[in-house]
């Protein structure tokens, strides 16, 4: 896999920025599927048509995605130091490289917006929807941030809700200013249960539920790229913040320090200005 550092120095300022978390998503079943040919949409943009594997800054939404927003991103799973593509500027760090974008504030959505970049969030999970003061922190940080029930881990169609408004906030900008959005997805999260076919919730969520809530996000991935590369080309990072348990050694759900929580996969990939989706349906499997 090509993990080469892209230069961020002339990456930012002439793309748009999308970070999209694939919340709770499990390295495992991530990697299963892309190799499966279950995520046609997502496996023709990673790299080599593969996850990466790495590994959270937290192992939970609020505590990972305040590391990712400060430029601590999920690291390669092999050993570093590891060059990020953002950081913020502090002496002494030895993940700061020449090709990476240093920021003097203390998040990289000030940094952003001070390099004139439009900074919009899309939240999905609990930890974005300014039900609490601790549940608006992180909107908190961008010029406009959306939330709605519609776009919450309950809804079936969360991630579909989710992409149309990303795709109005793409379009309301002003075309000459460039965007960095953040969307957190919530399809993955629990509950899932109603993205697996035949299943109730009396069975509850499964390994296999989890997977089939990836699939639904891939069906409808297509709108959000093409909008983020309407203006201009857009550089994207898809990664999850952490991933969940589902029995493993007893444990149920996150926030514990398990294997399959910290592991996690992650993708940054380069998306040309005008990128049209092909028709999944129509692809060979990636190899």
């Amino acid at each position: 896999m090509d993990t080469t550092l892209p230069d961020m120095n002339a990456v930012v300022g002439t793309h748009d920025l999308l970070l999209l978390t694939l919340d709770t998503l499990r390295y495992d079943v991530a990697a299963e599927l892309a190799a499966a040919g279950r995520i046609p949409h997502l496996a023709r943009l990673l790299p080599g048509g593969r996850w990466e594997e790495r590994h959270a800054p937290g192992s939970f939404t609020y505590a990972s995605h305040l590391a990712m927003l400060a430029g601590f991103l999920p690291t390669p799973a092999a050993p570093g130091p590891h060059p990020r593509l953002f950081a913020a500027a502090f002496p002494g760090s030895v993940s700061t490289a020449p090709r990476t974008w240093t920021f003097q504030t203390p998040d990289l959505v000030s940094g952003l917006a001070r390099a004139g970049y439009r900074t919009a969030c899309v939240g999905g999970t609990g930890f974005f929807n300014r039900r609490s003061a601790v549940g608006s922190v992180i909107p908190d940080m961008f010029q406009e941030s959306h939330w709605e029930e519609s776009f919450g881990v309950a809804d079936p169609h969360s991630f579909e809700n989710q992409v149309a408004r990303a795709v109005e906030v793409s379009r309301a900008r002003p075309a000459d200013q460039p965007l960095f959005l953040l969307l957190n997805a919530a399809a993955l999260h629990q509950p899932n249960w109603f993205h697996l076919p035949g299943a109730d919730a009396g069975a509850g969520d499964t390994r296999e539920s989890h997977a089939a809530a990836l699939e639904y996000v891939d069906r409808h991935l297509p709108p959000l790229l093409e909008a983020m590369a309407a203006h201009r080309p857009c550089f994207a990072v898809v990664c999850s913040d952490h991933g969940t348990a589902y029995g493993e050694d007893g444990h149920v759900g996150h926030r514990i320090g398990h294997e399959v929580v910290w592991t996690v996969p992650y993708a940054h990939f380069f998306l040309p200005h005008g990128y049209t989706a092909p028709d999944a349906t129509a692809e060979e499997a990636p190899a």
